[in-house]
């Protein structure tokens, strides 16, 4: 009973104050995706935590891609539809071909910027991470915004895919990183 009150709740929330809600939870799961990475890939002790880093991480989440979702999806669900397998097949090409690329280069660029990198650093690193990203984004995200955008009610989506991007965070967090420890 405990959980459909939390459940209740949230929901409330959500129809309430849905862009906030959004950048709240994406936040909160960007920077436990920074956490994952320092403490399980990167096998950092407590001593070596960075919480810095996992404040920036987050940030990007709670104030712009968390929002900058919210209105994404609001957006393809005005102009492209909000039902039907059609409809889900080109929001998915619309999303990755447009917000997909985009966003990973804002998430890119504004983690160098927050590192204090120049940008010669950041255009060499873009140069060295990006295609990757984007490639293993393309391997990720179109079934699961398939099954997102076809099965899932509007305004659930960014909880859905924030869940998903666990997972995602926690590596684009190592990739975004991993330049640092050799530094």
């Amino acid at each position: 009973m405990r959980a459909r009150n939390i459940f209740n709740f949230y929901h409330q929330l959500l129809h309430k104050h849905p862009i906030l809600m959004q950048a709240v939870q994406t936040g909160l799961l960007m920077g436990t995706g920074d956490i994952i990475s320092q403490t399980l890939i990167e096998k950092r002790t407590r001593e070596q935590f960075d919480f810095k880093r996992t404040a920036q991480f987050s940030s990007i989440g709670f104030f712009a891609l968390g929002p900058s979702l919210r209105m994404w999806y609001g957006t393809l669900n005005k102009y492209v539809g909000s039902s039907g397998k059609t409809v889900a097949l080109k929001k998915v090409c619309f999303d990755q071909v447009i917000f997909a690329p985009t966003c990973l280069f804002f998430i890119l660029l504004s983690v160098g910027l927050m590192q204090g990198k120049d940008i010669d650093r950041i255009k060499s690193e873009m140069q060295n991470n990006y295609p990757d990203v984007l490639i293993t984004n393309y391997y990720v995200w179109p079934f699961v915004q398939l099954l997102n955008f076809y099965f899932v009610p509007l305004h659930y989506q960014v909880l859905l895919v924030q869940t998903v991007a666990l997972f995602w965070n926690t590596y684009l967090s190592w990739k975004t990183n991993k330049t640092i420890a050799i530094d």
